[in-house]
């Protein structure tokens, strides 16, 4: 199978990880020689209550009996889709009501930069340096990293960018400006957090000038940071929310949303400002469903942030120079890239898996299912400082 894999299947690195996948359940994944890996990676964020959870099993296979894929969507009304959307905006403050579901969070991201174009009227889009919103044309052009952008290039026009958390930098936000698009927390820049009520700081500018903040909560979203969604941390109501990865409990799905005003927009000038076939797809809006509706009649998202509390206690070392994020979005950062490639690398053979981070190649990615036990955080923990230990002896 590995022969077919690189023979048939596209690439995106040199090296791929290259595991062949048997099965997962709960917090491991299994490879076809029998190994179990405890998974500290969740599909990077994306498996929110972990591998083949039965609730999540058993909604996909009673909407498959049901009805897969109809018509496209928005024009015939749909159960899973009208629970799904209705469910998010019952959880979001004002007036964060209105919910167009996509295919993924680049596609989400695509939509939320057309929404704000066309109800502001401007073409200027504001991102931040090291921001990572997807890797379509659209969002690539939001992303501020041109290490990943020169290839591409041209990409959009018309985009500006600024340093995340930095208060002179706000000023650049004019009334030529249609949006502003940030991450709530910066992910791929080494799971930076807002400072000093920035976030609030950069909504105040964009109201005073009349452009939208757009925040991207595919990573921060469903519970991950010991709220529904990131932005609910740091006091701050945007626009428009991007969302993502962990909605669908492992299944491909993404969401932008915004008030019923601003959406309606897409409606008309011109009708169709915005279509997807298989967006808001039944059988995945059901998935969503039922990860939604399990993380908010438990504790799950609340245990976010004591797993956090033990996960921060157990990694202590001379070679961890800090641990960035919130809840169980957390990366370790070491001295050098090479000691942040041995251990991911050495973990993965002793059965824990990690990864990288796209920016910061210091940091390694700690991104476990939500529903992740104290007892394999310690399993897992204890590897960690392991391997961390024999790198040490190396020096």
């Amino acid at each position: 199978m590995k022969e077919d894999f690189l023979k048939y299947q596209a690439q995106t690195s040199p090296h791929p990880l290259a595991i062949e996948i048997s099965h997962a359940k709960g917090s491991y994944i299994y490879d076809t020689q029998g190994k179990e890996y405890l998974d500290f990676i969740a599909g990077v964020s994306a498996n929110t209550l972990g591998h083949n959870h039965p609730k999540i099993s058993q909604a996909i296979k009673d909407q498959v009996d049901t009805y897969t894929h109809v018509m496209v969507y928005g024009e015939f009304i749909q159960q899973p889709q009208v629970s799904l959307t209705k469910l998010i905006a019952q959880n979001l403050p004002k007036p964060l009501e209105t919910v167009y579901l996509t295919n993924s969070g680049t596609e989400a991201t695509e939509g939320a930069l057309k929404l704000a174009k066309r109800f502001t009227g401007r073409s200027e889009i504001i991102a931040a340096e090291n921001g990572y919103h997807g890797n379509t044309q659209g969002a690539m052009s939001v992303c501020g990293a041109e290490q990943q952008n020169s290839a591409f290039r041209p990409l959009i026009p018309g985009v500006k960018f600024i340093k995340f958390n930095n208060i002179i930098d706000i000023h650049k936000i004019t009334t030529k400006t249609a949006a502003v698009i940030l991450e709530t927390i910066q992910g791929g820049a080494g799971f930076i957090e807002p400072e000093n009520n920035y976030l609030q700081k950069v909504k105040e500018q964009c109201d005073k000038v009349g452009a939208l903040l757009i925040l991207d909560e595919i990573q921060t979203g469903i519970g991950r940071t010991g709220k529904l969604f990131g932005f609910e941390n740091y006091t701050v109501v945007p626009h428009i929310i991007v969302a993502g990865k962990g909605l669908g409990g492992g299944m491909p799905i993404g969401a932008f949303i915004s008030s019923h005003k601003i959406m309606s927009c897409l409606k008309q000038h011109p009708k169709l400002g915005h279509i997807t076939t298989f967006g808001g797809h039944p059988v995945i809006a059901a998935a969503a469903n039922a990860t939604l509706t399990e993380l908010l009649n438990s504790n799950l998202i609340k245990q976010t942030l004591q797993k956090e509390a033990l996960i921060r206690k157990l990694l202590v070392h001379p070679l961890i120079t800090e641990i960035r994020g919130k809840g169980l979005m957390l990366a370790i950062l070491v001295e050098n890239k090479e000691i942040a490639n041995k251990v991911i690398v050495k973990c993965i053979d002793k059965g824990l898996l990690l990864f990288w981070l796209l920016f910061e190649d210091k940091a390694i990615r700690i991104t476990p299912p939500l529903t992740i036990s104290d007892n394999e955080i310690f399993k897992g923990s204890n590897i960690i400082i392991e391997t961390l230990n024999e790198i040490l002896a190396e020096y």
